[in-house]
């Protein structure tokens, strides 16, 4: 039995893993060694975020446990027999919602929102409306990143004290949130 951590309002909290594969099973009934090829670090999703064959493994279980994917057929050409898994209405509907979804944080842009826009690409559909989304969530961020206070203060600590690294800090913080913005504005 799962914990119950694990089971949110619309089903199980999945993870970057899960998401993945679930997205890769949508676009075609496929086995788990063809998707461990796309996100090995040659593969087509791979290039942006890499996920080891038992991790993919792994998350087929979870997702034929949560109902949104499920064995399809059995292939036996050519060597041991393969499990295709194909996706679930349920599955297909969460798949969708998932890559529409703007991601809430800065760090998630470089893994998560970038393994968005790559399995976008991979359908052929257009990610404006992911990157619309995205920047009205990040606008705020960069906005309140802007406006908090920086830089030294007279008669302040001595640099290299806490508050410089906190000063330090909140300018990564910032850069990097206007980069990813810059980034957003560039799509």
């Amino acid at each position: 039995m799962r914990a119950a951590a694990e089971w949110g309002a619309r089903g199980p909290r999945l993870g970057l893993a899960e998401w993945t594969v679930l997205a890769v099973v949508c676009e075609r009934p496929v086995h788990g060694f063809a998707i461990a090829a796309l996100t090995a670090s040659d593969g087509d999703l791979g290039r942006v975020w890499q996920i080891p064959r038992p991790v993919v493994y792994r998350a087929i279980g979870r997702l034929v446990d949560a109902g949104l994917i499920s064995a399809d057929a059995v292939e036996a050409a050519g060597g041991p027999p393969r499990t295709v898994y194909a996706a679930t209405t349920t599955g297909r509907e969460r798949a969708m919602a998932w890559l529409a979804e703007p991601v809430p944080h800065v760090r998630e842009l470089r893994s998560e929102f970038l393994l968005k826009l790559a399995v976008l690409h991979r359908r052929d559909a257009d990610p404006a409306e992911l990157v619309a989304a995205q920047r009205a969530v990040l606008e705020p961020i960069v906005a309140a990143l802007r406006a908090e206070p920086g830089g030294p203060e007279p008669g302040g600590p001595e640099p290299g004290g806490a508050d410089t690294f906190d000063r330090m800090l909140a300018a990564w913080r910032r850069v990097s949130a206007e980069a990813a913005l810059a980034f957003l504005d560039e799509l």
